[in-house]
């Protein structure tokens, strides 16, 4: 039996939507947006967003968050274990963010996947010149 918090994580789904008007930049609140995107319940999306924002600030303060304060993380967010490590690969498997050196971090993957499949889009299937995305 896999426990969740081994599970593999390498891939999730995000929900792409085609009308304009629902841009994750038009959204009054484009992280909160993107979490929607992300998990399908409200609470959940509320709370990727909150440790996203935790990473980030400690990131910022030179003090990431590491693997072994998950405990306290769970309690702080008031959810149980699975759920946080289901939250956690999710973030993980959206390259969302990294655990290296059982550290979590910012990480840049997601929008490296993005650029590349619209690149790959415009250029591949549109015939478009790569210049003028």
């Amino acid at each position: 039996m896999t426990l969740v918090k081994d599970a593999p994580r390498t891939s999730t789904t995000i929900m792409i939507r085609s009308e304009s008007n629902s841009r994750v930049s038009h959204s009054r609140d484009p992280y909160h947006e993107l979490m929607r995107r992300l998990f399908q319940e409200e609470k959940t999306a509320a709370n990727g967003k909150k440790f996203l924002l935790e990473i980030e600030e400690r990131q910022n303060h030179n003090n990431p968050i590491k693997a072994s304060e998950w405990k306290q993380i769970s309690q702080d967010l008031g959810i149980g274990k699975a759920s946080f490590y289901s939250m956690r690969n999710k973030l993980l498997g959206a390259g969302l963010i990294t655990n290296r050196n059982g550290e979590y971090r910012i990480s840049g993957q997601f929008s490296k996947d993005l650029i590349d499949m619209a690149l790959w889009w415009w250029t591949a299937i549109l015939k478009n010149d790569p210049e003028n995305l």
